[in-house]
């Protein structure tokens, strides 16, 4: 948040404290009285004008907020308060004095005296304005969650007061105005970043949406409402995230940050449209664009059903050339045409293939049979895919071992879809390839 914010909110015209401590107005006069067939309804009561009887009081509280030094202010309304502790001006001078302290730098002053002025007014703007934002400049060391909370719980209290707040008499309606639209921008912002910290990202969302809509280049602002929208994981307000941080990519103005931003956003974009295709449109758009257009939408990512996956698949691989997980999906997963089409290549023909050997049944006497799994996910789970019988039975010198890795050669007869199990006939070993020979050397011939 700017100082320049602040510097607003402690900004009181000399001629409005003139004019609040002006001497009393003239009686004013009878009003008529309304005849019986009137009858008219009784007007509002005027607002009560501020004013200093005392003329030595008048005097002491002028002298004191006509000081050019702040030093010199704050040791006048200090005096002043001191003296006449029950002054109609009190809540001003408190103000006042708060102001100075600000401008002398005495941080725990301004605090305290801020305190002292919501004494006087629990609904004092200024005040309440000035202690979230320092709260929240506090929220730094080993205090730093304590004082973000404090900074928080005062900016909702600010934001109800602004609803009944009315404007000061004496003070121009242009300067209530834009200390109203400044206040608003800290309570925001110090309430949001609150809910933020606390993980109460509905609250985040919606203080720190009115914060953006108060200050659309700050950047801070900008990216914590997209972390709020993103947080929560996959909800209806993941457009909302991925425009809003999209477009604090465009607003840092380092380059290392606004890579960093644009990275994550990217990677957030992809996980929920499925691809990166539109993500530069979006970039280009938050550059100049500070809020989501009316019906703005990015299309959500929808998974293909493994059955769409098998029938991609079909479309784009020989089925010679797909491994053996891929003919598992398609023969499980996939329509029946597009199941036949994969088997109607694989069944009778003979393959050589590379599987984990789960288990060998070795009670047969005309044939060895194993167990099998040739996909990876069925490796880890140690589950059978494959069920081949040998051709014949295996000597214990061509035994293998469980748990091992198996290369042979098999003809698949059948499969089962769900759970699958290819069964496969006629297997026979594959020789592992023998080490080529060294070069024979010969001594050359004697001539």
């Amino acid at each position: 948040m700017k100082k320049i914010f602040v510097a607003m909110l402690l900004m009181v015209a000399v001629t409005a404290v003139a004019q609040t401590a002006a001497a009393p107005a003239q009686p004013a006069a009878p009003a008529a009285q309304p005849t019986a067939q009137q009858n008219p309804a009784p007007p509002p009561p005027p607002p009560q004008k501020k004013e200093i009887k005392d003329t030595a009081e008048y005097n002491a509280y002028v002298g004191a907020v006509q000081q050019t030094d702040a030093a010199a202010k704050v040791s006048g309304l200090e005096a002043f308060l001191t003296q006449y502790p029950n002054s109609v001006m009190k809540e001003d001078a408190l103000e006042l004095l708060m102001g100075a302290y600000q401008q002398t730098g005495n941080q725990a002053k301004t605090l305290d005296t801020a305190q002292k002025v919501l004494l006087a007014n629990p609904c004092n703007i200024r005040a309440l304005a000035l202690l979230a934002y320092n709260k929240q400049a506090m929220a730094t060391g080993p205090n730093a969650s304590q004082n973000l909370t404090d900074a928080g719980q005062t900016g909702e209290k600010g934001l109800q007061c602004m609803l009944t707040a009315t404007k000061p008499d004496g003070t121009p309606a242009a300067e209530w105005d834009k200390l109203k639209s400044t206040a608003a921008a800290i309570f925001n912002n110090a309430a949001g970043m609150s809910a933020y910290q606390a993980k109460d990202f509905a609250k985040a969302q919606q203080f720190l949406l009115e914060a953006v809509k108060g200050d659309q280049s700050n950047v801070t602002e900008v990216y914590y409402l997209a972390l709020a929208y993103l947080a929560p994981g996959p909800t209806e307000n993941d457009v909302n995230g991925l425009f809003f941080i999209a477009r604090a990519s465009n607003l840092q103005t380092k380059p290392d940050g606004r890579e960093a931003i644009a990275k994550y956003g990217k990677s957030k974009y992809v996980k929920y449209h499925g691809t990166d295709e539109g993500w530069s449109n979006l970039l280009t758009l938050t550059a100049g664009t500070p809020l989501p257009p009316a019906n703005f939408t990015v299309a959500k990512y929808v998974p293909p059903t493994p059955a769409e996956q098998a029938a991609d698949l079909v479309k784009s691989k020989v089925v010679k050339d797909m491994s053996f997980a891929e003919w598992q999906m398609v023969l499980s997963e996939g329509a029946p045409e597009d199941a036949d089409k994969v088997w109607s290549v694989l069944k009778g023909k003979p393959l050589l293939m590379e599987a984990h050997i789960i288990s060998i049944d070795t009670s047969s006497k005309t044939a060895t049979r194993l167990l099998l799994a040739g996909s990876q996910d069925d490796v880890d789970a140690k589950r059978a895919d494959i069920d081949l019988t040998m051709s014949a039975v295996l000597s214990k010198t061509q035994m293998p071992k469980e748990d091992t890795e198996f290369k042979f050669g098999a003809t698949p007869v059948s499969y089962v879809a769900k759970p699958f199990v290819m069964t496969m006939n006629d297997g026979a070993l594959l020789a592992p390839k023998a080490p080529p020979k060294p070069p024979v050397h010969h001594k050359p011939v004697a001539k």
